[in-house]
């Protein structure tokens, strides 16, 4: 079984070098957690003993060596991606948090990275309506 050798981040990427030798990487886009990150809080992250995930305390992130399978890259000409650039002030954390997911699975979203099922974008827009009938309430 693969396992991680090492990891580092160059640019908006994270890279990962498997025991095999083999590198693969991901845009850091899909990872909101280490992206918004520091230098020094990227770099405090730990292997665990299987070699199959990574886990940075100080962020309370995890990552399995699966995640580096995927080759998919962002594509941000999607919906979602245009309700977020119609509306910069959005919190994505929050929006994630009203719609009951993980703000990594909505930045998957967002950066096109994955794909909403129909009934998930439906939510979405349900959300940002009620949200824009709440502020005009105010």
């Amino acid at each position: 079984m693969e396992q991680i050798k090492n990891l580092w981040f160059e640019g908006n990427r994270i890279y990962m070098r498997s025991t095999e030798g083999k590198v693969f990487s991901r845009p850091l886009k899909a990872y909101p957690e280490l992206e918004e990150a520091t230098t020094e809080q990227r770099n405090d992250f730990t292997i665990d003993e299987d070699g199959t995930a990574i886990r940075w305390d100080a962020l309370d992130a995890d990552m399995h060596i699966s995640s580096f399978n995927e080759t998919s890259e962002p594509n941000e000409q999607n919906e979602v991606a245009a309700m977020f650039n119609r509306f910069p002030w959005l919190n994505v954390s929050e929006v994630a948090r009203y719609l009951g997911i993980n703000k990594s699975l909505l930045a998957r979203y967002i950066y096109g990275i994955s794909k909403p099922s129909e009934q998930r974008l439906q939510q979405l827009r349900e959300a940002l309506h009620t949200f824009g009938k709440e502020l005009q309430s105010a």
